[in-house]
């Protein structure tokens, strides 16, 4: 019978969760729901020196506002828990002490102080200190110590760390879902701390321990894990347990130069590498991106769907992901292509999704809505001829903030260009035709404009920049037509005469 397909996110609470991170768990949540699996969040806390109060509930925060919320974890609990590392402590002792009765460990009491002497005595002879086959017998340890030394330096209460004792002259042969094979010379490969005194376990046994208790049947994680498959590999080995399989996906790239995407590349170039804000960085949802733009932009960072398609709903990105189309090699970060990604949702999105967050923004910014509309619809409709030029609902104001005052001031190069001696008196007279037209539709307006510049045997550049300018205060926006006639003719009127007094 298959086994349930369950997969774990295990982030570290030491500080807000990096984008890379998000994409991590996005993968394992499509890996699962395209499986019919479980998702599970794991938090590891271990190593408490590092935690930063908040950070735990910030990456659940994260999970959900991305819409790829656990099935298991932390206040979602499920037959697998704990799902925070620090309450499961009690358990990885009697798992450190079953590797050193069958002997795959061993206790190893050296001070740092000695393995440091040992590290510098080798650089001065150009060689890299490896603690494993070639010098575990010369140092202080329960392999080079009788079982009775042993035993009174642990009676004693002396320090120590359980080490994994790596074989000797073995080829090791490890298999990676996007990678394929691997071949490891253990002679390679140091005797890792799996345990230290504090009672504390190290990542290497938690993780394995954890996993192999929770049923995860695919560890899906980043490829700076890669260096540690073949301890793991071996650990289930040693333990007699069946491995899952391993998936290392690769890193984000910074947009610019070398490495990894890092939150100084985000602060530098001026995007978020964060998805919500922490602290003085401000996060993907703060900066007004839709959670569905960056679930679609980072699930093709590093996977391909094998097509050119690149807009995926969440159903769609689940029907469609494999791990075998994940990319062995790094994906460059492309900050514009965020950028579009997000401007590809806002023109799909209906528009009356959008007024709720831009008639927010209008009440921070104290603007008053028009007495004699509904405020909602005359918002929408301001948003159904704005939007196509906008990114994010943040830039409506700027794109159409006329259509909630009269302009105070007129755009200085605009006015040189536009208005010259005759615009006042020709201004006028349009006045006089707009106050007579009774249906001020956009098509009749503009209908009725167009008739009135022929009959006047008048060119459309002397009235019709002139008229943007006057309306707007400056030469942007949609039709000229459609936004007079959503501001209305009083408006307009009023507009126009303000513009030929101060102009």
């Amino acid at each position: 019978m298959t086994k349930k397909v369950r997969v774990r996110f295990a982030p570290s609470p030491t500080g807000p969760l990096h984008i890379g991170g998000v994409r991590t768990a996005l993968f394992n949540y499509l890996f699962a729901k395209k499986h019919k699996g479980d998702f599970i969040l794991r938090i590891e806390d271990t190593d408490q020196n590092r935690y930063v109060e908040g950070a735990e509930q910030y990456i659940i925060d994260a999970l959900n506002w991305c819409n790829i919320p656990f099935d298991e974890g932390p206040g979602k609990e499920g037959n697998y828990g704990p799902y925070r590392q620090s309450n499961r402590k009690d358990l990885y002792k009697k798992y450190a002490e079953t590797l050193i009765a069958s002997g795959h460990a061993y206790y190893a009491f050296d001070a740092s102080e000695r393995l440091d002497f040992h590290r510098q005595a080798h650089e001065e002879k150009g060689k890299t200190f490896i603690y494993n086959y070639h010098n575990r017998l010369k140092l202080y340890n329960s392999l080079s110590l009788t079982p009775e030394e042993t035993k009174e330096k642990l009676d004693s209460g002396e320090d120590f760390v359980i080490r994994f004792k790596t074989p000797q002259d073995t080829e090791l042969h490890l298999t990676d879902m996007i990678r394929g094979d691997i071949k490891i010379d253990t002679n390679t490969l140091d005797d890792k701390v799996l345990f230290k005194s504090d009672g504390m376990p190290t990542y290497h046994l938690a993780n394995i321990v954890d996993d192999h208790l929770m049923e995860i049947t695919h560890v899906i994680r980043g490829e700076e894990w890669l260096p540690s498959l073949a301890l793991h590999q071996q650990l289930y080995e040693a333990f007699g347990w069946d491995a899952p399989k391993f998936a290392h996906l690769p890193l984000i790239m910074k947009p610019v130069g070398k490495g990894k995407l890092s939150k100084r590349d985000g602060e530098k170039m001026g995007f978020p590498v964060f998805p919500l804000t922490w602290k003085e960085s401000v996060g993907y949802r703060e900066a007004g991106y839709f959670p569905e733009a960056v679930i679609n932009f980072l699930a093709l960072l590093g996977w391909n769907p094998g097509t050119e398609r690149e807009i995926f709903s969440l159903d769609e990105l689940v029907t469609a992901f494999s791990l075998e189309r994940v990319n062995k090699s790094g994906a460059r970060f492309d900050p514009d292509k965020t950028k579009w990604y997000n401007q590809q949702y806002m023109q799909a999105k209906d528009n009356s999704l959008l007024v709720n967050a831009f008639m927010l923004d209008l009440k921070t910014k104290g603007v008053d809505l028009p007495k004699d509309k509904n405020n909602a619809e005359y918002v929408q409709q301001v948003v159904s001829l704005i939007k196509e030029r906008a990114t994010f609902v943040h830039e409506f104001w700027e794109l159409g903030n006329y259509f909630f005052f009269t302009p105070e001031t007129y755009d200085d190069k605009a006015v040189k260009k536009q208005w010259k001696e005759d615009t006042a008196g020709i201004m006028t007279q349009l006045l006089s035709r707009l106050e007579g037209i009774t249906d001020f539709s956009s098509e009749n307006l503009e209908t009725q404009v167009k008739q009135w510049i022929t009959e006047k045997e008048l060119s459309f550049g002397k009235v019709m920049p002139p008229l943007r300018l006057v309306i707007v205060g400056e030469m942007k926006g949609p039709h000229i037509f459609h936004i007079m006639a959503l501001i209305g003719q009083t408006d307009c009127i009023d507009r126009i005469k303000k513009a030929i007094s101060i102009l």
